[in-house]
């Protein structure tokens, strides 16, 4: 199919689109208040996110900030406390060198053109053109894994759509196609679409689709064929130690390096097979085994306990009660077993038991 008939194949989509949207959209909180920081929240934490994780989150994190002012301002362990669980958390300091920009360059307010979106810390191509289509009514497209691979699967799009000339190619399909009174409308039900109906890793629910009869994958039954990728390559494995260290009803924590994965969290040593660098451990025992999947490692954990004869500490480590576990300390989510085993133990330690 030439690229001007795939044009062509979207331009009767707006319609049927924005009519099964308004129909079928889940209700959630961003799209019931659309102010630019609601979206572009609610678009930094959906990246690499579900929804139905991101809904408590979003919830708490306004309750906390709920203007660019008050994130600004906020401490960045209280940060980190609040995304602690969502992942990725490079978004939450771009997220907050975003507003600091925003409140220095333009009065604390949400700059509306579109450049200056662009430019904030965090924000990419998809994200400005959400914010600008949502929240300001502007006809840009916003693009992102979803609206790829509707797009794809409608015109039989057959480039790799991880390159950026062909994403280019789908983006500007998505522009020709935007109705100028509803542009954010319009992207939302193709995420929509996306995310209900036309979904990836297995069969799309075509028989629900509301652009059935204009979908050429469909049509000719290759669904599954479209977005052309490249095979996923396979994710390292790295086998760790994780140790739990009490004494007095705490447990050793220490900062992760500014730098790198999981910057600047708080975890529990370990990450060879010796014990860590602490002197006279006693009771050592294993707790057993756990794993974490991020996108290109796994860690494949062995859990262990040891108490510790002093109160001394490596510089940069704490002795962390329960409850600063719970209120103070970002713990990332890869470290899900042994904090659930953490606070098993630590009350037992409170009450004397062994």
């Amino acid at each position: 199919m030439s690229e001007d008939s795939r044009l062509h194949r979207m331009e009767p989509l707006a319609i049927p689109l924005l009519e099964w949207f308004r129909d079928n959209a889940r209700v959630l909180p961003w799209r019931s208040d659309p102010t630019p920081y609601h979206v572009w929240l609610s678009e930094i934490m959906l990246q690499q996110t579900r929804v139905a994780a991101v809904l408590d989150y979003y919830r708490r994190f306004l309750e906390e900030c709920p203007d660019i002012l008050a994130l600004a301002e906020l401490p960045e362990d209280r940060l980190m406390k609040l995304w602690q669980g969502l992942g990725y958390y490079s978004r939450a300091r771009n997220l907050q060198r975003a507003a600091r920009e925003i409140v220095s360059q333009h009065g604390g307010v949400f700059p509306s053109a579109y450049e200056d979106v662009l430019a904030l810390p965090g924000v990419g191509v998809y994200t400005a053109g959400a914010i600008c289509s949502i929240a300001f009514g502007q006809p840009v497209p916003a693009v992102d894994g979803n609206v790829l691979r509707v797009v794809s699967r409608i015109t039989a799009y057959d480039g790799d759509v991880t390159l950026p000339e062909h994403r280019a190619v789908l983006t500007e399909m998505v522009q020709n196609a935007i109705p100028i009174q509803a542009p954010g409308a319009f992207n939302q039900s193709l995420m929509e679409l996306g995310a209900l109906l036309c979904l990836p890793n297995g069969a799309p629910l075509c028989g629900q689709c509301p652009v059935r009869d204009h979908c050429t994958a469909h049509q000719t039954g290759r669904e599954t064929d479209y977005p052309v990728k490249p095979a996923k390559k396979g994710r390292r494995i790295e086998e760790r130690s994780v140790w739990l260290i009490l004494r007095d009803g705490k447990v050793a924590l220490r900062r992760r390096p500014a730098r790198g994965l999981l910057a600047g969290l708080w975890e529990f040593p370990g990450g060879t097979a010796s014990p860590p660098p602490l002197p006279d451990l006693t009771d050592i025992r294993p707790l057993g085994r756990a794993k974490h999947i991020f996108t290109h490692i796994e860690w494949h954990m062995s859990l262990f306990a040891a108490d510790a004869s002093d109160d001394t500490l490596p510089d940069g480590w704490v002795w962390a009660a329960p409850w600063e576990l719970d209120g103070v300390y970002a713990v990332p989510s890869a470290y899900r077993r042994p904090l659930e085993l953490a606070r098993e133990l630590l009350p037992q330690t409170l009450e004397g038991s062994p």
